[in-house]
């Protein structure tokens, strides 16, 4: 097994299933410098290295954004950049993404990787709190003109992000929003016996993932999808 590719996400999977699904599809696709930069990841951060996109569902939004021919997207929520880098990989060479992280210490590990990829230049990398950023783009008349969004930030703020995103991604655009399962803590309880194997931190994050989740089934505003890919991935297809 290579380095990284089991982490706390394959309590939601099965590990002999991860393994397989990694072995057998996802690492036999992956671009070198996707490798590269998930292999350093693990080295230099390895005990958050967890919050890296897995492979096989950087994989599926690559090949989701070919297929919606998206050129203006958005990550919300950057680390070492491992999601970012498939993005920009999958966009056209005019393709354009605004990237928003507090933390420019994790992009920068993943920097190198990007420029040697030679997609640099479709990355606006912006160090900031994320909802000033978004404020701004909706305030300077950037309404519905994002293809596609990726939210992969904290939970607690999900509900916050959403009422932004829904302004700022197009009509027929989709909004992705990651770690929807939450380690598989949405469902369980408290006296489960997988409870004993989630960290106190899951825990404590778990109850505005369930809010989110269920507001999302009711918001008219998207057609949803909810998929055991990763951590659980959503999926928003913006309505009106």
């Amino acid at each position: 097994m290579e380095v990284s590719s089991l982490n706390h996400k394959s309590l939601i999977v099965d590990a002999p299933v991860l393994e397989y699904i990694l072995e057998k599809n996802a690492y036999p696709k992956e671009h070198e410098q996707l490798k590269e930069l998930r292999e350093i990841t693990a080295k230099k951060c390895e005990e958050r290295s967890f919050m890296s996109v897995p492979v096989d569902e950087a994989q599926f939004l690559s090949m989701l954004l070919k297929i919606m021919n998206a050129k203006k997207t958005m990550e919300i929520g950057v680390f070492t950049g491992y999601s970012l880098l498939a993005t920009a990989l999958a966009l056209p060479d005019d393709g354009q993404i605004t990237a928003i992280d507090l933390d420019k210490e994790a992009y920068e590990i993943g920097l190198p990787f990007i420029q040697k990829a030679g997609v640099e230049h479709k990355i606006n990398f912006i160090q900031s709190d994320a909802f000033s950023i978004l404020d701004h783009l909706i305030k300077n008349e950037e309404e519905a003109s994002f293809d596609f969004i990726f939210v992969d930030a904290e939970k607690e703020d999900y509900m916050r992000f959403h009422e932004k995103v829904m302004k700022l991604v197009k009509i027929g655009g989709i909004a992705a929003y990651d770690n929807t399962l939450w380690l598989g803590s949405v469902a369980y309880e408290q006296d489960d016996d997988k409870y004993s194997a989630m960290p106190e931190s899951i825990w404590k994050n778990k109850d505005y993932v369930i809010q989110f989740n269920d507001f999302i089934v009711s918001d008219p505003r998207v057609e949803s999808s909810l998929l055991s890919l990763g951590d659980g991935l959503t999926l928003c297809r913006r309505l009106y």
